[in-house]
């Protein structure tokens, strides 16, 4: 999953950057709010961590503008003041939620999973689907009562398409919620994950889209004239 982080005290950045990276988040930190605002416009993110108190744009700025053009990523703001009025004035602004400084590690990711499942229209803390279960808070996988151990970038996958059942995801749109802007990618990653997440798991579970991309299917759906334009092996 996709996290921008926008802060500007570097010791403070440095340990949450690592920290997040630790659970799995592919985190691009900055330190300049005129330089979040662009990033905002130009890269998709699945989460924002976002401090109020920046060089050239404050961070309320920066959620008003994210807000004007009907961007509804999720923002936790990360803030020193504690006080109603500047929690209303956030709120107002366009925050999801709050984190007061000093903060532990551990609450932040609970709260950005708190969000992540707010934007999927989700209420339980686990994603199953046919007898899947996926676990985001312990980064654990199950299937049909088994255990199963996948990869880091092969969970990041699962996640992402698990909390986009009924869609298409293009290979380019998994590439961008994976990596970072300074992570290499080979040309066929995404094939290889899908590839070994298809051994490990029920074949049919992650359907390729022709020239489109990959997509698990929403349990109400049946057979349609699609059928004969898709394929469940690594091809496309």
């Amino acid at each position: 999953m996709r996290l921008l982080l926008v802060e500007d005290d570097e010791i403070l950045g440095d340990g949450l950057s690592a920290g997040l990276k630790m659970e799995g988040y592919a985190v691009d930190w900055l330190t300049n709010g005129k330089l979040a605002d662009e990033a905002l416009k130009m890269s998709c993110y699945e989460l924002v961590v976002l401090d109020l108190n920046l060089p050239d744009m404050d961070g309320l700025s920066i959620l008003r503008a994210l807000r004007a053009r009907k961007d509804e990523t999720p923002v936790l703001v990360l803030t020193a003041k504690d006080t109603v009025p500047d929690r209303v004035e956030g709120l107002d602004s366009g925050a999801d939620d709050f984190v007061i400084k000093p903060f532990e590690l551990d609450e932040v990711c609970a709260r950005l999973r708190a969000l992540a499942r707010r934007n999927e229209g989700r209420g339980t803390p686990t994603i199953e689907y046919k007898g899947l279960i996926l676990d985001p808070a312990s980064h654990q996988v199950t299937f049909n009562g088994e255990k199963v151990e996948l990869s880091q970038k092969e969970f990041e996958i699962l996640s992402f398409l698990m909390g986009n059942i009924g869609r298409v995801v293009s290979r380019a749109r998994l590439e961008e919620s994976l990596y970072s802007w300074n992570s290499d990618i080979e040309s066929n990653t995404v094939e290889v994950h899908i590839h070994y997440l298809r051994k490990k798991l029920d074949s049919g579970i992650i359907r390729t889209v022709r020239g489109v991309g990959y997509i698990i299917d929403s349990e109400s759906d049946t057979d349609s004239e699609v059928e004969a334009e898709t394929e469940t092996d690594d091809g496309e």
